[in-house]
C-alpha cells in the first residue's frame, strides 16, 4: 500500500474504533471492566500493523532516548485522545499517574510496565506487565506506573486516554524511594507530533 492508501485505511479503522471506545465509556463508566473492553477494541486496531508503518511513525533518530508521540485522534475538548508512541530500546520513565484512564496496547515491540502502590516513606511494585502484541495494560486514573522498553527493536504502541495528555496538568511523577511527587508534564513530557488518522 502507498502512503495515501495507508492513510485512508487508518482513518477508516481509527474513527469507528474510537466510536466504540466512546460508547463503552458511556455505557459502563470508568471501571476496570470498561477498560478491559476498551483494551479489546484497541487490540483489534493494533493488530492491523500495516496501518502504523515504522516509516510513518519512527522512533527518535540514531537510537536516542525519549519517545516520539504521534496524535492519531482527539475529540473536541481533548476527550478520547489516541496516540502512537514510538520508543527505542533502553528507555524508561519515572513512575507517574495520569489522572485519567489509560489503555496501552502494542503494534510492535515490548515494554515492561511496573505498577506501584504508595506506602509510608516510598512506593512498592505490586505487579509487572509486559506490553507486547496481544498483551496490553489498562490503568485507572489513580494508578501509578513506569515504563521500560526492552528487547532490541523499537516499540510502536497505541496509547489511549480519557483526556489528552497535554490537558493533564495535575499529573505527577514519583520518586519510588521517597514517594516525593513533582509535576510530570512540566518536567518530563515532550511535545506531541500531529499525525492524521
Amino acid at each position: 500500500m502507498n502512503e495515501t492508501t495507508v492513510l485512508a485505511a487508518r482513518t477508516a479503522a481509527v474513527g469507528p474504533a474510537v466510536d466504540r471506545v466512546r460508547a463503552i465509556e458511556n455505557r459502563m463508566g470508568v471501571t476496570r471492566e470498561a477498560l478491559d473492553a476498551i483494551m479489546a477494541e484497541l487490540q483489534g486496531l493494533a493488530a492491523q500493523e500495516t496501518l502504523f508503518p515504522s516509516s510513518e511513525f519512527p522512533p527518535p533518530p540514531n537510537g536516542e532516548k525519549g519517545s516520539r508521540r504521534y496524535l492519531l485522534h482527539e475529540d473536541p475538548g481533548g476527550r478520547f485522545a489516541l496516540y502512537l508512541n514510538a520508543l527505542n530500546p533502553g528507555n524508561e520513565t519515572k513512575p507517574h499517574d495520569h489522572t485519567t484512564w489509560a489503555v496501552v496496547v502494542a503494534v510492535d515491540g515490548e515494554e515492561l510496565n511496573k505498577v506501584y502502590a504508595q506506602k509510608p516513606g516510598g512506593m512498592e511494585i505490586v505487579r509487572e506487565v509486559v506490553v507486547k502484541p496481544g498483551t496490553g495494560i489498562a490503568l485507572m486514573p489513580e494508578d501509578i506506573h513506569s515504563i521500560h522498553t526492552q528487547g532490541t527493536v523499537p516499540t510502536r504502541h497505541l496509547h489511549m486516554y480519557g483526556l489528552a495528555l497535554e490537558k493533564l496538568d495535575k499529573r505527577m511523577a514519583y520518586d519510588p524511594a521517597t514517594g516525593e511527587a513533582v509535576p510530570y508534564n512540566a518536567n518530563f513530557m515532550r511535545p506531541t507530533e500531529n499525525k492524521p488518522a
